[in-house]
């Protein structure tokens, strides 16, 4: 692969340019930020240590900053950067319920591995194109994104706003050029509409999925006028609301019209060694076709790539929450290492890691632009720093219930004696505020129920039990209020909140993360030719090039090679001592029989279990007596998600 540097050199949006449509382009209402009055503003020095605030303080203390800033210039922005996607999620939704009247944009992960041959899901790419146009247009107040998100390469901004487009009702439309800008925009014309990025024209009726829509979008012309624009479902095809104007926008982060498919294919024979025409990459492309994981060659597309950091405006304030250069250490650690890895697959050939993403230097180097707050995950600040945030925020006392205890509630209800605050017990749900309103009553405590966080802040109930999604509570003592969470409450329960998503991982990342740990002579499995000993990796050339191979020894000493790029044909043998694997024999029906024989005896061990459930629905049981108590016990001892 050469070492000719692709260039990313940022871009803004070009003038204006006449659409031979009733609609306007991003690039004829964008109004672009004022930079002296970013100029003037002083910088913002101010250091949190996270250690030092208490459960949520640091997402209500950042509600309050994007509070300060919209109240002195109402197109500030504040971009909090975060270690990881799953404390962005969290501050969003927490930085959401303190300021309900904030614009709160998350800037989604593409939950793919670097390098991986999956696209992200047409919804995350929906979320993306959205918050990039309203971060574009000022209408976001805050913007959070995980670091290593904040770390890609992305489209210039002149595509985006080059792609977007406004309809009217009443206005006159022509159908062919809005085919026409729809394919441009790569959009894809199919018989339904189901999900973001599609469009169907059928006589005068045109559907629209636009991207950034919870909700398709239904024009009804009459001759060449848009008659009416209405939102609808696309299950029942019913009208849910008529509206007067839609933003379209483009369904890709990147072109796929002729024009770009020329770049592409010229950029790319710039770039990579060898007989392109191999590339499956290069020849879907060719053909107009998008190929999964096509956004690893994203640069291709254009002369001149831009960042995150292109799009924020220059009055933007950037506040990093957590460890954020150690999440970049880490990102850039297993980025190169999976470049290592798959870099030999001629069929999909890679970019440098550099041309797709910023290194550490030049994030930090582009964060230099922007007044910068430190949300800190280090128990020590540097000398000459701020040591911690005022006092605002106290740690609530030991307020956890007591199982055993003849009233569970007894700290709960002592805090709530001697605070002069008022206090709102957040549940996750409003079913768990049911469950946990029925268990307070039970012991004498009755808080009043409110809706949420910001009916509680605007009442006078001194104590109320609520629905947030709030996932520590803390006191606010210059602020007069207390959040108490059932993690304060469970304190000794395993409460898995976002666990799902934290623990799910792709299969392929686990596969090469064991074979990274196979020694030669370990046994594994082929998901086609059964068990055999692994024997290292061997480069071979089959006629387009030297490439890398898995050897696998079978029974009688038969050997298959299994291409690097076919890793997810292979798992580890997990079926007693390593050394006691048995070997299959390639070419016979040994490993077919196995997995029927396996098939059968899941099936007999299932069938026992349906008739043993069977047996136990026939008998007649024993209702208990409800106890409210009893019942949270139970619960409190299963350490498990349900």
């Amino acid at each position: 692969m050469r070492s000719d540097p692709i260039s990313t050199t940022a871009t803004r949006p070009g003038p204006a340019r006449t659409v031979p449509l009733a609609c306007k382009t991003l690039e004829q209402t964008l109004t672009p930020p004022a930079a002296a009055a970013a100029a003037s503003a002083p910088p913002i020095e101010r250091s949190y240590r996270l250690d030092l605030l208490p459960g949520a303080a640091d997402t209500f203390e950042l509600a309050r900053i994007a509070t300060k800033l919209r109240s002195t210039d109402s197109r500030k922005l504040l971009t909090v950067v975060c270690a990881s996607a799953l404390d962005a999620q969290r501050v969003r939704d927490e930085i959401r319920t303190f300021a309900p009247d904030l614009t709160v944009q998350l800037f989604a992960d593409w939950e793919t591995l670097p390098y991986d041959a999956l696209s992200p899901h047409q919804d995350l790419v929906s979320e993306r194109i959205e918050t990039l146009y309203k971060v574009m247009r000022g209408e976001a107040q805050v913007l959070v994104v995980p670091a290593t998100t904040a770390l890609q390469r992305l489209a210039p901004a002149s595509y985006l706003a080059a792609h977007t487009f406004l309809i009217h009702a009443g206005s006159k439309l022509d159908l062919e050029t809005l085919r026409t800008q729809l394919v441009r925009g790569g959009y894809s014309h199919v018989t339904q509409v189901v999900s973001p990025g599609e469009f169907c024209v059928r006589g005068g009726m045109i559907d629209l999925f636009p991207m950034g829509s919870a909700l398709p979008y239904r024009i009804d012309l009459v001759d060449d006028e848009i008659d009416t624009l209405r939102t609808f479902d696309p299950d029942s095809q019913r009208t849910v609301y008529k509206t007067r104007e839609l933003h379209l926008l483009p369904a890709r982060e990147f072109p796929m019209h002729e024009a770009a498919r020329t770049r592409f294919r010229q950029r790319f024979r710039e770039t990579i060694e060898g007989d392109v025409t191999k590339s499956t990459i290069y020849r879907d492309v060719s053909a107009g076709v998008p190929s999964a994981g096509i956004e690893y060659y994203l640069p291709l597309f254009f002369d001149e790539t831009s960042t995150l950091f292109d799009y924020l405006p220059p009055s933007t304030t950037v506040a990093l929450h957590g460890d954020c250069p150690g999440a970049i250490e880490g990102f850039w650690r297993d980025v190169n290492s999976r470049f290592s890895l798959l870099r030999g697959d001629r069929a999909r050939p890679l970019l440098p890691p550099t041309t797709l993403y910023l290194t550490a230097e030049q994030f930090f180097v582009g964060l230099r632009a922007f007044d910068r707050i430190d949300f800190r995950a280090g128990a020590a600040a540097s000398a000459g720093e701020p040591a911690a945030l005022p006092p605002d925020f106290t740690r609530l006392p030991d307020i956890a219930v007591e199982r055993r205890a003849n009233d569970p509630l007894h700290k709960l209800k002592a805090y709530l004696a001697t605070t002069s605050q008022r206090v709102l017990i957040a549940a996750d749900a409003p079913g768990r505020r049911e469950t946990m309103r029925e268990y307070f009553a039970e012991y004498d405590l009755r808080p009043v129920a409110v809706p949420d966080l910001a009916t509680f802040l605007s009442g006078t109930d001194r104590i109320a039990l609520g629905v947030t999604p709030i996932v520590g509570g803390f006191v606010a003592a210059r602020h007069g209020f207390t959040i108490i969470t059932e993690a304060e409450l469970y304190a000794a329960t395993a409460r898995a909140r976002g666990s799902r998503a934290d623990q799910r991982r792709s299969n392929i990342e686990g596969m090469v993360r064991d074979l990274a740990e196979l020694r030669v002579g370990d046994p594994v499995v082929h998901i086609e030719h059964g068990v055999g000993r692994y024997q290292g990796l061997v480069n071979l050339d089959l006629g387009d090039g030297e490439n890398e191979f898995l050897a696998l020894e079978y029974a009688a000493g038969a050997k298959l090679y299994v291409p690097v790029a076919q890793l997810h044909v292979i798992g580890r043998y997990a079926g007693g001592p390593p050394e006691q694997a048995p070997l299959h024999a390639l070419g016979t029906e040994q490993w077919e029989k196995a997995k029927r024989k396996a098939a059968e005896q899941v099936r007999d061990t299932a069938a026992e279990l349906l008739a043993l459930y069977a047996r136990r629905a026939a008998r007649e049981g024993h209702a208990h007596r409800y106890s409210a108590h009893d019942y949270e016990a139970i619960a409190a001892s299963f350490g498990f998600e349900e």
